[in-house]
């Protein structure tokens, strides 16, 4: 587990469940966004500048694996994920995206099921209770404009000055009453032979 690499504080997850938008609900039913959160010690902190990041990528596949599952289990299905981290003010913004690379994100994806090469993302360097937005995106084609989305996510006392507040951002589907063309869904389901 991601404890022996770097501590776990908490564990922090989030549900928001939208039925309608502008008035009303469409025939895709309620969006349910999920975030799952690992308040970890960040142990570059206070340290200055550090030209080897590798304790935080490899830590991180670990945490990937964590909060996908948690995330996929409070979600139910999943058609788009996104990651963030934010970083308290002893550590750096790069101490972020060190926990957000492939390492971690191969492992979110297979955690969840996820098919893009990408997984959007957002980092920064903020003091206990900030919040960020987390981008999502669908899980299997980051072209697929319905799914374009974000979720708003705030640890109330995360992160502490030598923290890293990470997080694994899900959907059940794309933005409620979505109108704006483009590549859908069905699209990518018939283009890797999959019934729509």
């Amino acid at each position: 587990m991601a404890d022996a690499d770097l501590p776990i504080r908490k564990i922090w997850t989030q549900v928001e469940e939208i039925r309608t938008a502008a008035g009303r609900p469409d025939d895709g039913g309620p969006l349910r966004k999920v975030a799952a959160c690992a308040v970890v010690t960040n142990p570059l902190a206070g340290g200055g500048f550090a030209a080897d990041l590798s304790q935080l990528v490899t830590a991180s596949s670990a945490l990937g694996t964590l909060l996908g599952g948690m995330a996929r289990e409070l979600c139910g299905p999943v058609e788009s994920y996104g990651k963030a981290a934010i970083v308290g003010v002893d550590g750096e913004q790069e101490h972020g995206n060190g926990m957000l690379t492939s390492a971690f994100g191969d492992a979110f994806r297979a955690a969840i099921g996820g098919g893009a090469a990408w997984i959007s993302s957002a980092t920064k360097v903020a003091c206990a209770g900030a919040v960020i937005d987390v981008p999502l995106a669908y899980k299997d084609e980051i072209w697929v404009r319905s799914h374009y989305d974000a979720l708003e996510v705030r640890v109330p006392d995360a992160p502490l000055p030598r923290e890293i507040v990470v997080i694994a951002a899900v959907a059940s589907r794309g933005r409620l009453n979505a109108r704006l063309g483009g590549m859908s869904v069905a699209d990518v389901r018939r283009a890797a032979g999959r019934m729509v």
